[in-house]
């Protein structure tokens, strides 16, 4: 999964518009909802296989990042209101957006015992940060005073830690930002933020096959790769979450239809994401046990901007009239049945900050137009375009669409390329081993345009997949990070995203529904703004 913001205050009018179009799931009320329950039962969950090991600041993909919300608590959360709320935090406090005071609550534990400091999350992002270690989400660090020193641009580091982090004793350390940030404690959601046992450092790679966290859930037995991983409830956690289940098995699966079989059988107990196939009758399938509402996620396709050829600047000009090819209103209409909205910009409607039209005239249906731009910008590389998207998640029928449109809108050969897991994919897409395009979808961290356009697009950000780089969108980044409200801060994303449409390193096609089921073993199941569900609330009846 990420981004930056100051939105406590506007996230509950994104709840109430996603409570407005929800079409079922998790009633009290309804007859799914009153039965007695097992406190310790277990119910299963549809999931992908994780792209690797499981380190919380070298995973930004779902598969991993699910299993790890279960296993990891960090110093602040979201309620399913996108309410900010403290966790392992008792408070984090500033003055000035550049200098923070953290308190822990004491008592915390490790999976393993060992209790949770000051310095089991000092210690943790400074070695995370250290550019020898490599870590995919060590850019979430950047505004730390010193980050320059732990990852510097080229070369070796020049120091093992950064002085912006400061232990005071076991349960306060401070923070010291190289500027200010409004947006930083909402950011110290993401999992890059987690603390780590002293047990990682003797094995990274050992850890990541086995992790001790300091979540509601702590891992039982081995990885079983491919087929399923299993967390059972900790007993002595400490936050206020509390599981009401035994645990959770996550099972991996290559097909969705499947996945789609086994909760229609109840072998699956809660499907995060039903097939495109299935959506225009998985509410007839499953009746009070399907949930339908809008969420903090789109879609887009990415460029490898990295390659000689898209990377040349006359080839933006290219990716505008290939966007320009799309009818996204009528794939979203028809071959997504209405499960995804065509896309204005890179931010979801109703996220904080968003602003319709950040993508002008660039994501509007114009085949003239869309023909002209190619032309200008000297075609197609090779006159041909291939999406490579991942075959275990609802991806197919909008790609087929989306290509359709390219072949017969612009005159220019388009295929698919499917491979059989997101693991698969995202490894090609994070090791920049692809030519072409790429088919991309973004789950926010917290809710704020900042998350849609610093995350992804920002120089050298752990999620900018494309290896996209302009100056020019830079500043306006920082410029909106420095912002003293968050009136001000919003805007300036706002004026980001558009300049990015210039380049357009992205196209943005859809913003996405939450189409979400479960068996008839399990009640009480919300889904929440990340399209996860509220784990610890599940009940599992007798």
């Amino acid at each position: 999964m990420r981004g930056a913001k100051s939105a406590k205050w506007v996230v509950g009018a994104i709840v109430v518009a996603m409570a407005a179009t929800a079409c079922g799931g998790g009633n009290k009320d309804d007859d799914e909802g009153s039965a007695a329950v097992d406190p310790n039962g277990v119910f299963s969950y549809y999931n992908t296989e994780p792209q690797r090991g499981l380190i919380p600041t070298n995973t930004n993909e779902v598969g991993g990042h699910y299993m790890m919300a279960n296993m990891f608590r960090g110093l602040v959360s979201f309620d399913i209101d996108n309410k900010l709320q403290m966790a392992q935090a008792q408070s984090v406090d500033t003055t000035d957006n550049q200098h923070y005071t953290v308190k822990l609550k004491p008592g915390w534990k490790f999976h393993n015992g060992e209790t949770v400091t000051a310095n089991s999350f000092v210690k943790a992002w400074n070695w995370a940060a250290n550019a020898k270690n490599a870590q995919l989400n060590s850019s979430w660090y950047e505004s730390i005073k010193g980050y320059e020193d732990v990852h510097p641009e080229k070369g070796d580091p020049k120091a093992d830690t950064m002085s912006g982090l400061k232990v005071v004793n076991d349960n306060e350390f401070t923070i010291e930002l190289s500027r200010p940030v409004s947006t930083f404690k909402q950011r110290l959601y993401y999992d890059a933020f987690f603390p780590l046992p002293e047990a990682f450092y003797k094995d990274p790679k050992a850890f990541g096959e086995h992790p001790i966290g300091n979540g509601p859930y702590k891992m039982e037995g081995s990885w079983a790769h491919k087929v399923e991983l299993k967390v059972r409830k900790f007993a002595d956690y400490k936050g206020d979450d509390k599981p009401k289940n035994g645990g959770i098995d996550f099972k991996f699966y290559s097909k969705d239809d499947a996945a789609y079989a086994d909760l229609l059988s109840d072998k699956i107990d809660i499907m995060y994401q039903v097939p495109n196939s299935q959506v225009g009758k998985f509410q007839q399938d499953l009746g009070k046990r399907a949930i339908s509402q809008a969420y903090g996620g789109n879609t887009n396709i990415g460029f490898p901007l990295y390659d000689k050829e898209w990377g040349k600047p006359e080839k933006a000009k290219v990716r505008q009239g290939l966007s320009m090819a799309i009818d996204r209103e009528t794939i979203a209409k028809t071959a997504l049945k209405g499960s995804k909205d065509a896309a204005t910009g890179f931010t979801p409607k109703g996220i904080p900050g968003w602003q319709d039209g950040a993508c002008g005239e660039f994501c509007k249906f114009d085949p003239a137009k869309a023909k002209d731009l190619i032309k200008q910008g000297g075609g197609v590389p090779g006159n041909k375009v291939t999406i490579t998207y991942n075959a275990d998640g609802a991806n197919k029928e909008w790609v087929d669409a989306v290509c359709n449109d390219i072949r017969q809108n612009a005159g220019v050969e388009c295929v698919t390329d499917a491979k059989s897991t997101f693991q698969e994919s995202r490894d090609l897409i994070t090791e920049k081993k692809l030519s072409n395009p790429f088919r991309m979808a973004w789950v926010m961290d917290f809710p704020n345009i900042a998350n849609f356009v610093t995350e992804q697009f920002r120089t050298g950000a752990g999620a900018n997949d494309m290896g996209y780089s302009n100056k020019d969108v830079d500043a306006l980044m920082n410029k909106a990070d420095e912002a003293k409200t968050p009136e001000e801060a919003n805007k300036g994303y706002f004026e980001a995203e558009k300049k990015l449409m210039e380049d357009m390193p992205a196209i943005p096609l859809f913003t996405d529904h939450t189409v979400a089921g479960y068996s008839k073993r399990v009640q009480n199941v919300k889904i929440d703004y990340q399209r996860q569900a509220i784990w610890t609330e599940v009940e599992v009846k007798k």
